[in-house]
């Protein structure tokens, strides 16, 4: 057993992911395209903004040759499907210059690692693009792609070799990695990349800044639920009171027409709708 930095931690993933080597790797598995690059950018952000959102990619490669855009985002967020689906559409829109041709130049290939949990509990999800006829089958036509891995999820089922990324990635959020039970050379790496001894105190120090973070968020989710749960509380309180006043009104008026009031008179008299106390007749 091994002692790691989590790869929850952001600046931990781009550390572990960001050679090209092991980014290759990884996309070649998981997408089946063999990239044909010479960097990974991390916090790529275009020049021209997309929208009122600056959109950061946490790690960005571009393949010219292959004319292929692979982003890889782990962030664990709440709204973590619109989020990644706003980027992948950023990383498309940001290639259309022209009215003239919608047509992006390069296929855009989105995946997202979820290193927390996710309530739908599917190891993988996918948002295929491509239009699809009455029996489901694709026409061909637009080749971009989402894919939200959730290795906390990987389970029997999960193919190979997904399942092995999947599960060392599982296996270090916890700061200790088996490292015996990986055979691939490439997670090898990353195990080898994200021991303790090797992170630096700017490592340490943004990991700090990172859980600071988190918890910033946490406590903020939770009063969010807090302050939902009291207005839900206090407006069912609200409709109990209205509710109660109306059966008052309603029984009022039901005493009032059993003694002979006409219903018009009754409606003024306890304020209530003339239909509603000509039900009650």
């Amino acid at each position: 057993m091994k002692e790691v930095a989590s790869l929850r931690y952001g600046v931990i993933f781009k550390k572990a992911f960001s050679p090209v080597d092991t980014f290759k790797a990884f996309v070649r598995d998981i997408l089946g395209i063999e990239l044909q690059i010479d960097k990974v950018e991390t916090e790529k952000s275009f020049d021209k903004p997309i929208g009122p959102v600056d959109v950061r990619f946490d790690l960005f490669a571009e393949d010219k040759i292959n004319r292929v855009i692979v982003d890889i985002q782990h962030r664990r967020y709440s709204d973590h499907y619109d989020r990644f689906l706003h980027y992948h559409c950023a990383a498309l829109l940001e290639q259309v210059t022209s009215s003239k041709n919608y047509h992006p130049d390069l296929k855009v290939y989105t995946i997202v690692v979820l290193t927390g949990t996710d309530k739908h509990q599917e190891d993988v999800l996918e948002i295929d693009f491509d239009p699809k006829n009455r029996r489901g089958k694709g026409v061909g036509e637009i080749p971009h792609k989402i894919l939200y891995l959730c290795p906390k999820y990987v389970n029997a089922e999960t193919p190979e070799p997904w399942r092995e990324w999947m599960l060392a990635i599982e296996d270090s959020l916890d700061g200790k990695i088996e490292e015996g039970n990986y055979l691939r050379p490439d997670i090898q790496k990353i195990i080898s990349t994200i021991k303790v001894d090797g992170i630096t105190p700017a490592e340490y120090a943004r990991m700090k800044d990172e859980y600071s973070e988190e918890e910033l968020r946490a406590k903020e989710r939770e009063e969010a639920e807090e302050r939902a749960l009291l207005e839900g509380l206090e407006k069912g309180e609200q409709i109990g009171l209205e509710k109660g006043k109306l059966l008052e009104k309603k029984e009022t008026a039901l005493r009032l027409l059993a003694k002979g009031m006409s219903a018009e008179l009754v409606a003024d008299a306890v304020d209530l709708p003339l239909e509603v106390v000509q039900a009650l007749t």
